[in-house]
Parts: structure tokens; C-alpha cells; sequence
């Protein structure tokens, strides 16, 4: 099987130093921190590589990720190699450095920017570690960003956790005024070695995820595209790379990696990891991008 053409959008997480905790975070790299990466990075030129190598597997789009991928000097340079590669472009951002100077630099280059936003209640944000030193975004915050984000012409698209302090909330009021084209509801995940010992406090059960999606639901009305993401659905249905340019999956709740793809290069690198198009495409992976 062709996985660039069942499942044509992958998630590079280039990027693992970020400037908040959030404690359920499932994305931390820590092990490869820890055993390969000091820095939790590659370096300028083997990300440009890994990016180019994408391009040329003929992926359609790539989400930069991390980590908080904006702390990266050199992400402006991975947009914009990845879309003279033919590549649309998304960069997933808790959003504290999406300036003006920094849209500036990445103005028709980057197609989407995702924001994780999973509350605006300030308690809440502290709670979870969804915060940095000098604080959590207000909601003033957050739309002064996403006015910012629209005002250029990039797609909006807003990702929600739902934790155990915010399953019962009502946020359509928020939705309803950021305005995203799609809002894509996460049940928190836990994932051995990245926030197995944190994330006990913040589970879900399935019963409160739904709960939550039914009350938010109505913000479909407004033309939002609304994507709810159960724990099954996210496991093994994502082409997903580290911060060392391995492919890795997380179907045996922990992650599993490939070999990296500056040495084996992308077609041998993903038989190392398990993708399911069909799950791909019952989350909504495929849309107008």
C-alpha cells in the first residue's frame, strides 16, 4: 500500500522544547530527549532534509509540531521548503508567539495555524499546566491572536483537549466567536513514557467525552466544521515523525519508532510503524485543505 496516498497529511513534531507543562501532554519526547537528542532537536540543515524528503514522498500536507514549534528560529525556512515542495502547510501552537513580526515572516507561506486551546478559565489552564511562567492566555489573548492569524489570510483551525477539569464546560460561546473553520475535539490520551505520570488526574471516561461533544456540538450550525476524536480513533491513524525524523505509532499505547528517514530514507522508514488509512479517514483526517 501507497501510505502518502491513503493517508497524504503528516505531522512532523521537529520540535520538543516548549514554554508551557500541560501535564496531559502526549508529545513530550523526554526518552528521545533523553537518548538521542540533548537539544531535543535536530539540527537547522537535517530538518530542512527531513522536511524536502516529505515533499519528495509526495505527501500533500504537513502539520509542524512539537513541542511548541514556533520556538524554533528556523521554522519561517521549514514552511517555506515545504511549500516549494508542493506541500500545504500547518504549524500546531499554543499560540504565545504568534506575533505580527512572525506572521510577517511565514505570510503566503503557511496555509493553517492550529491553536490548542482548551479553556479560557485562567484556574483551569493552571491546573492542567497549560501555561507558562508568566501565566495562561486570557481569552482576550487568544482572539487578539486568531484576529491577527485572519487578518492574514491563514486558515484557522482550533484543537481542544478534553480533560477532567474541563468535560462538563460549556465553550461554544468562545467557538462561536473565534469563528475556526474546523474544531476538532481531542479525548485526552494517555501514552506510556510521555505522560503516564500525570495523566491519572486529567482521564475521561467515554461517557464525559461525549457529553462534552453533545453540549458543544451546536456550533456546527455556524458552518464550523466540528471533529470529534475518541482514544481509538487517534491511536494508529496519524503518519506521525519525531524530533529525530523517525516515524512512530502509538497502537500499543506507548511509542513505537522507525528507523530515521536520513538514513533509510520515507518508504522503508514507514513499514516500521502501524497506520490505518481507514481510521485516517473516519476522523476526518481527509478534508479541503
Amino acid at each position: 500500500m501507497n501510505i502518502t496516498k491513503a493517508v497524504p497529511s503528516v505531522n512532523f513534531h521537529f520540535w520538543q522544547p516548549c514554554n508551557m507543562a500541560c501535564e496531559f501532554c502526549f508529545a513530550r519526547f523526554l526518552d528521545v530527549k533523553q537518548d538521542i537528542l540533548p537539544k531535543g532537536h535536530l539540527k537547522r540543515d537535517d530538518c530542512i532534509q527531513v522536511v524536502s524528503l516529505l515533499a519528495q514522498a509526495s505527501f500533500d500536507k504537513i502539520n509542524f509540531a512539537g513541542g511548541e514549534p514556533t520556538l524554533c528560529p528556523w521554522l519561517p525556512e521549514l514552511i517555506r521548503t515545504a511549500r516549494s515542495g508542493g506541500m500545504t502547510t500547518a504549524v500546531v501552537t499554543n499560540g504565545t508567539k504568534i506575533t505580527d513580526e512572525w506572521l510577517d515572516t511565514v505570510q503566503g507561506q503557511l496555509d493553517w495555524i492550529t491553536l490548542s486551546i482548551d479553556t479560557v478559565d485562567a484556574a483551569k489552564l493552571r491546573r492542567t499546566g497549560r501555561t507558562t511562567s508568566a501565566g495562561p492566555l486570557t481569552e482576550r489573548d487568544y482572539l487578539q491572536i486568531i484576529n491577527r492569524i485572519k487578518q492574514r489570510g491563514i486558515r484557522l483551525k482550533i484543537n481542544t483537549v478534553v480533560t477532567a477539569e474541563t468535560w462538563a464546560d460549556d465553550f461554544t460561546g468562545f467557538i462561536t466567536t473565534a469563528q475556526p473553520e474546523r474544531w476538532k475535539i481531542l479525548r485526552v490520551l494517555p501514552v506510556t513514557g510521555q505522560n503516564d505520570k500525570d495523566i491519572e488526574r486529567h482521564v475521561v471516561d467515554n461517557a464525559q467525552f461525549e457529553a462534552y461533544v453533545r453540549r458543544n456540538k451546536s456550533v456546527s450550525e455556524q458552518g464550523i466544521t466540528v471533529v470529534p476524536e475518541g482514544n481509538d480513533l487517534m491511536r494508529g491513524s496519524y503518519v506521525m515523525l519525531d524530533p529525530a525524523g523517525r516515524f512512530f505509532d502509538n497502537v500499543s499505547g506507548q511509542h513505537n519508532y522507525s528507523k530515521p528517514i536520513m538514513e533509510v530514507g520515507v518508504a522503508e522508514a514507514l513499514q516500521d510503524v502501524a497506520i490505518d488509512p481507514d481510521r485516517f479517514r473516519q476522523r476526518g483526517g481527509l478534508y479541503d485543505w
